[in-house]
């Protein structure tokens, strides 16, 4: 059975693909994992439709959860204007919509070749950005983007523009490896592009 929501403390999650263009040296997937903390098994044996995705979503009474989250095994803006698409019918359909958040690489800009960031303008309330490094050496290095340094300019680039549009935007590094300075570095950078830093706990598979 494809787990395309699952919940985590009061939040519920959506997990929409398992495609994804980096092979970050944290990541359960590397590890051959197709679960998380969260869930035991996220890998999608198919890509749901916006159909089956939207049904999915109103089985569930959305109005109990703290936050909805696109999220899940892969890089959620792969299919953002499947995101896009759900977010308008539930904001239409289901009164009392949580806040709804994405945590992303921050690469969709450059996944889809356009700015996709004036779309996230009254849809999008929170974004999770994962910044993983200070310098484009020490984030190739942990992150592995297929697009390489391009990866680094996009995701840099896609936070600055997202912050103009959505009300609230985080950036992550997870401490493993970090060093106070480290964080400190990265979080000088995050507030340059008009985001906050969340430092992440590393969670050993």
């Amino acid at each position: 059975m494809e787990t395309i929501t699952y919940e985590y403390v009061d939040a519920l999650y959506v997990n929409l693909t398992n495609r994804c263009d980096c092979g970050c040296v944290f990541c359960l997937r590397q590890n051959g994992h197709k679960g998380s903390i969260y869930a035991d098994d996220l890998w999608l044996e198919h890509e749901p439709t916006r159909e089956e995705a939207l049904r999915a979503l109103l089985d569930r009474d959305l109005t109990k959860y703290r936050e909805l989250v696109f999220c899940g095994f892969g890089e959620p803006t792969f299919r953002i204007d499947d995101i896009l698409w759900l977010v308008d019918e539930l904001k239409r359909t289901v009164p009392g919509l949580p806040p709804v958040r994405i945590n992303t690489n921050g690469h969709a800009n450059l996944l889809h070749g356009r700015d996709v960031c004036p779309d996230l303008q009254g849809r999008i309330d929170v974004l999770s950005i994962s910044l993983n490094g200070s310098t484009p050496e020490e984030y190739l290095a942990v992150t592995r983007p297929r697009d390489g340094i391009l990866a680094w300019k996009a995701m840099l680039d896609f936070t600055r523009e997202a912050a103009k549009y959505v009300p609230t935007v985080i950036m992550t590094v997870v401490d493993k490896d970090k060093t106070p300075d480290d964080i400190e570095q990265c979080r000088i950078l995050c507030e340059s592009l008009g985001a906050h830093l969340r430092v992440r706990e590393y969670i050993p598979d």
